[in-house]
């Protein structure tokens, strides 16, 4: 009797699964195993956030496995020890897992190789299981470039690659009798969590997809901006944590046609851009992708400022109600994320990881390629062609949220403040302001493009 194990990490679905495919191919028995990880834990990654919607998506895991006759087993531990040991304890030749971009997952497939080998076992890795194209496939002509640093070359790229087909979910998985596992975790056991949190598992994510296919898809492109009408896909939680497959949501959109669907694919490989990014640079993870001499604001009025900007009392309405949002339900809409992520580090000029670390304490999509980069691309230390880009908070709350009900949405004290009065509460008359308890801006807006340019030597 072969027994393989499959390892799963960010990959929480039985629809197309290379890994588990390949094991249920070459295996008479396969481990559906799961580590919940120390070194997640010690790297400060395991946010209450991710915990809860993380234990949704093992439960619901499990669910799925138990319907085809198996079950996930669950240990918990430093990774390497703990699948050698399922291993060792099971006889598995082979242990299936999906390819990871970042340092940690790096090491951690370094290490899984160095001690499988020593007990007798063989590590194969996956690639295209958490990215629709894998980090490496489409890369720049001309020696020594290793990933495109520019996202419309390497949209043109990757847009002619040929993506695999997605497999079917399993019908039957057989376990091996007697693997001990350790408990389920629970969401009912994590504290600290957003109150609006949104629920997570495969059966969730796909079902969320299939309603946006039918109700939302085809206006993408046209809505996905717009702050109130809330028109983006939500998906990002769950190809966090590989929920949905990206190589199918490709397929599906496509077959689907249109500008909408052309644009949410769009999207899509701008997840897999940051993804080769990171693949070929760990080290963006916390350094700046291009080398700056940014003189970041420190001490007391920084910091005054910046717990302004995470509490949501900027005095600036759009990029309050973004940072309430986020508070309430662990995510944000794209555009909130690009303001308030400038207005920290260009309008505030603080430091972008300070801005990178709040949002993965909150984000339940907190991904390391996709957070970081972003912020570097906003904060100008990264792939932005434009890098000194500013964007102007009213401006875009005028544009992004025309009548204001984004922003009475998440700012309650300026309900009574109608259409696009909203955006600049500060020009009301003194009666006016008296009626709701809300502040002045923590700073004038040209004050802060000046300073910005000043520290930029820019004209």
């Amino acid at each position: 009797m072969t027994v393989s194990i499959v390892l799963f990490t960010s990959d929480l679905r039985l629809h197309d699964h290379p890994p588990l495919h390949s094991a249920l191919a070459s295996a008479d028995e396969v481990v559906p195993l799961f580590v919940l990880d120390d070194g997640v834990r010690s790297a400060g990654f395991d946010a209450p956030n991710r915990r809860a919607f993380l234990a949704d998506c093992l439960r619901d895991l499990d669910s799925g496995l138990r319907e085809r006759g198996g079950r996930l087993i669950v240990r918990e531990g430093d990774v390497a020890d703990e699948v050698a040991g399922v291993a060792t304890a099971t006889g598995a030749s082979t242990v299936h897992v999906a390819a990871g971009v970042s340092a940690y997952a790096q090491r951690r497939e370094e290490r899984l190789r160095e001690v499988l080998a020593s007990v007798g076992c063989r590590l194969s890795v996956h690639d295209a299981v958490i990215t629709a194209v894998a980090p490496g496939t489409v890369v720049p002509s001309g020696a020594g470039r290793d990933h495109f640093a520019v996202f419309t070359p390497y949209f043109r790229r990757w847009s002619g690659e040929g993506l695999r087909s997605p497999f079917r979910a399993p019908r039957t998985v057989r376990v091996p009798a007697g693997v001990a596992s350790a408990a389920l975790p629970s969401r009912a056991s994590v504290r600290g969590l957003s109150p609006g949190l949104a629920e997570g598992g495969e059966a969730e994510g796909r079902r969320l997809f299939a309603a946006w296919r039918r109700q939302g898809l085809a206006a993408y492109e046209e809505r996905h901006d717009d702050l109130a009408g809330d028109a983006t896909s939500r998906l990002s939680p769950h190809l966090h944590f590989g929920t949905l497959s990206p190589t199918e949501l490709v397929h599906r959109a496509r077959a689907a046609g249109g500008p909408g669907a052309d644009a949410f694919v769009r999207q899509v490989c701008w997840r897999d851009f940051h993804h080769q990014v990171l693949a070929a640079r760990p080290t963006a993870a916390g350094s700046d992708y291009r080398t700056r001499r940014d003189r970041w604001r420190t001490g007391r009025a920084a910091a005054d400022d910046t717990a302004a900007w995470k509490e949501g009392r900027t005095g600036f309405p759009v990029v309050d109600a973004a940072m309430r949002q986020l508070l309430h339900e662990g995510w944000m809409h794209n555009r909130g994320r690009l303001l308030t992520a400038s207005f920290l580090a260009k309008t505030l000029y603080v430091d972008w990881r300070t801005g990178a670390r709040h949002f993965l304490e909150l984000l339940v999509d907190g991904d390391v390629a996709n957070n970081q980069l972003n912020w570097q691309w906003v904060a100008g230390t990264g792939t932005d062609s434009r890098p000194n880009r500013v964007l102007n908070p009213v401006t875009q709350a005028k544009r992004y949220d025309p009548e204001g009900a984004y922003v009475r949405r998440w700012v309650p004290e300026l309900a009574g403040i109608p259409g696009p009065a909203v955006h600049e509460p500060w020009k009301l008359s003194e009666r006016e302001r008296a009626r709701f308890a809300y502040p002045d801006p923590v700073v004038a807006l040209p004050e802060g493009l000046a300073r910005f340019k000043e520290a930029r030597g820019l004209d």
